[in-house]
């Protein structure tokens, strides 16, 4: 299943797809920092938007934001929990998946009204060997960008892939 996985990802190497994300609001921008618990956040953010001032996202609500979608309910989930969406190269495929990690960059906070594009890419696929076993790492690059262009954030990201574990025997 690996071989497959690293197959399909060579494939989609340097293929950049494009997501609209729609307007971002302080409405998204307060629900992000309530979930971090950043109160402080809240207050400057309400006060400048009962004021008229411009409001800034919090500086990782790009990157924190898995999909702009609604997410697909739990039955739809694959079973490692992730949506099939965030599982790229594996659909269909008895693999589980875990994060290996992610650096940020961080350009310019977009400002309340700004329309974002999230462009995905996978960058790099390799197969690798470890203690556990063979397992495939996956690069993948999102750039967020407002409508002028410019990129607002940037997230680089490694996904580990390894062969499903195998089903229990129960006696």
């Amino acid at each position: 299943m690996l071989d497959d996985v690293l197959s399909r990802a060579r494939g989609l190497i340097g293929r950049w797809e494009d997501e609209d994300c729609g307007t971002v609001t302080v409405k998204e921008f307060c629900r992000y920092a309530a979930a971090v618990d950043d109160v402080g956040y809240l207050r400057r953010a309400r006060a400048r938007e009962a004021a008229g001032e411009p409001v800034e996202a919090p500086p990782l609500f790009l990157a924190a934001t898995m999909s702009w979608e609604d997410g697909p309910a739990e039955e739809e989930l694959r079973p490692d929990g992730l949506a099939v969406r965030e599982s790229p190269c594996t659909q269909g495929l008895p693999v589980r998946q875990v994060h290996g990690g992610q650096a940020v960059r961080l350009t310019r906070a977009p400002l309340a009204g700004t329309r974002v594009t999230a462009s995905r890419a996978v960058t790099s696929a390799e197969r690798k060997h470890g203690r556990s076993g063979d397992f495939v790492l996956l690069g993948l690059t999102t750039r967020f960008t407002s409508p002028d262009g410019n990129e607002l954030t940037a997230v680089d990201e490694t996904i580990v892939v390894l062969d499903a574990l195998p089903k229990k025997v129960t006696a």
